[in-house]
């Protein structure tokens, strides 16, 4: 049996399932993981619960460690290095007049690449944008497309019915709801 732990890593992201290893881990703890790009730090959803390893549909990458103090300053310099990014963008998006609406910039963890996420109705040419924003910030940048449907997860709002948007504030906690039924069930 393989010991697997929920992790989300922004407030309205999907939350993924990590290994965990003989970790003691609670809901709310903060915790370095591997990912595809090196190492991000994300919060635990639900507690650990084992599953058997012929169910997982592909490896699941390791829970690292416990985010330490140092990690927490990290995460915070990287979050005010993300603000600059974004009002420096905008002002670059406005300078070229390209036909897109910046949504949010995320930085990894190990500050080794800058992604900036945006919408556009139309095919955008951001070449000069990226060679701009290079020479700032001396790192890799990569500018990400996304959909409205995304934008307002990340962004938030409010529907129609005066509720705030489910595809930002109720589908993943659904999803942790059921994950922690299903492992009292098991019980």
């Amino acid at each position: 049996m393989v010991r697997v732990v929920g992790v989300r890593f922004k407030k309205a992201c999907k939350v993924y399932d990590f290994e965990a290893d003989a970790l003691e881990l609670a809901p709310g703890d903060t915790v370095i993981v591997e990912v595809e790009r090196g190492l991000g730090m994300g919060s635990v959803v639900y507690t650990p619960r084992e599953v058997d390893p012929a169910a997982l549909t592909r490896p699941l990458k390791k829970i690292v460690r416990k985010a330490d103090p140092v990690d927490e300053e990290r995460h915070g310099f990287n979050n005010e290095r993300e603000i600059e990014a974004f009002r420096i963008c905008k002002e670059k998006i406005i300078k070229y007049s390209l036909p897109m609406k910046l949504i949010r910039v995320e930085y990894l963890f190990d500050s080794s690449k800058a992604i900036f996420y945006f919408t556009s109705d139309t095919r955008v040419d951001f070449r000069e944008l990226v060679k701009d924003l290079v020479g700032i910030f001396k790192m890799r940048i990569e500018l990400r497309q996304i959909g409205v449907r995304d934008e307002a997860r990340v962004v938030g709002g409010v529907g129609v019915c005066g509720r705030t948007y489910c595809c930002h504030g109720i589908t993943d906690k659904l999803k942790a709801a059921r994950m922690m039924d299903e492992a009292e069930f098991a019980r």
